[in-house]
């Protein structure tokens, strides 16, 4: 195996220009490539390739447009980062609130095992979160200001200040170790089934994580497709094989989770900034059509439309 070894600036450029880019401004070219990251730039190549066999340029691919790519990603990842902390907080919040409100506000309450399900193949799930639960407990008190405040002057953290030292990760794994009816007292709160939400928690999750390191997020596909919804339906995306196209396991389908996790004036302002955004890069687009890039995330055509729809349809 052959190592890989460092260019310059100049010798990354050439790399470019021998399969088919053009360089408008070398100088701000080389700029761009010492700030950013010959490597993580050329991740965003793809689609301007002639295939994915022949692995040059469509003539006229300028450099620009690669780096134009490469920022609608940063500004995309950014707007669903921003909405995804928010259904995090929102989670945490509502999840404390319905076990503090049955189990107790202190870790000894709320972490008993019979406060958990019951069911055989999930006994050693459950002892693993409490593990992980006490050991955030043990970890955090003394290091932040909130758990600190709260042993110091009271001895105990109450679940609502606990979560907030918590992953997002684990937070989806409480979830899935609670009790039935509590599981479906949360999720009824969000209007959609334990099933989706126990499916969609590792999804939101994992995304918050990609766009916490700034992988590559607007064609990024999850590993499990999520269930058909009635958005799928109303938005009339085509199907091949009996299976929807768009919305099932690419960038879509977690707009879809999202939609159903924030609030409508919330998802509306989302939709706003994603469409700004996809504005800006279609302008800064000469060789390939926004399409293009639309379907790459799995984007319908009409796909703006999900944030018309209301709760009242739904129902």
């Amino acid at each position: 195996m052959s190592n890989k070894e460092f260019k310059n600036l100049e010798e990354q450029i050439t790399i470019m220009e021998y399969k088919g880019m053009t360089f408008p401004d070398r100088e701000y070219a080389k700029e761009v490539l010492l700030r950013e990251n010959y490597f993580f730039l050329n991740g965003y190549r793809h689609l301007f390739l002639k295939s994915s066999k022949e692995r040059k340029f469509i003539p006229g691919t300028t450099f620009d447009e690669l780096y134009s790519l490469f920022l609608f990603d940063r500004t995309f990842r950014n707007i669903i980062f921003k909405n995804l902390l928010v259904i995090e907080n929102n989670m945490k919040s509502i999840i404390s609130y319905q076990l503090s409100k049955k189990y107790g506000y202190k870790e000894n309450e709320y972490l008993k095992p019979k406060n958990f399900t019951t069911a055989p193949e999930k006994s050693r799930q459950v002892q693993d979160l409490i593990k992980k639960m006490k050991r955030q407990v043990r970890v955090n008190a003394p290091q932040h200001s909130a758990t600190s405040h709260y042993v110091s002057n009271y001895g105990y953290i109450p679940l609502w200040i606990l979560v907030k030292v918590l992953s997002f990760g684990i937070v989806g794994e409480l979830f899935a170790i609670l009790k039935k009816e509590d599981q479906q007292q949360i999720a009824e709160i969000y209007g959609v089934s334990v099933e989706n939400l126990m499916m969609y928690l590792p999804i939101l999750s994992n995304y918050r994580n990609l766009c916490a390191h700034e992988d590559i997020v607007f064609e990024n596909h999850t590993q499990r497709a999520i269930d058909d919804t009635l958005y799928h339906s109303l938005l009339g995306i085509d199907k091949m094989d009996g299976e929807y196209i768009y919305g099932k396991n690419d960038i879509f389908a977690l707009i879809i989770i999202i939609k159903q996790m924030l609030k409508e004036n919330e998802f509306k302002d989302m939709t706003l900034e994603i469409e700004h955004a996809l504005d800006n890069l279609e302008y800064n687009l000469k060789t390939i059509p926004i399409t293009k890039v639309l379907d790459r995330m799995g984007f319908p055509k009409n796909w703006s439309q999900l944030a018309n729809i209301t709760r009242k349809v739904e129902e």
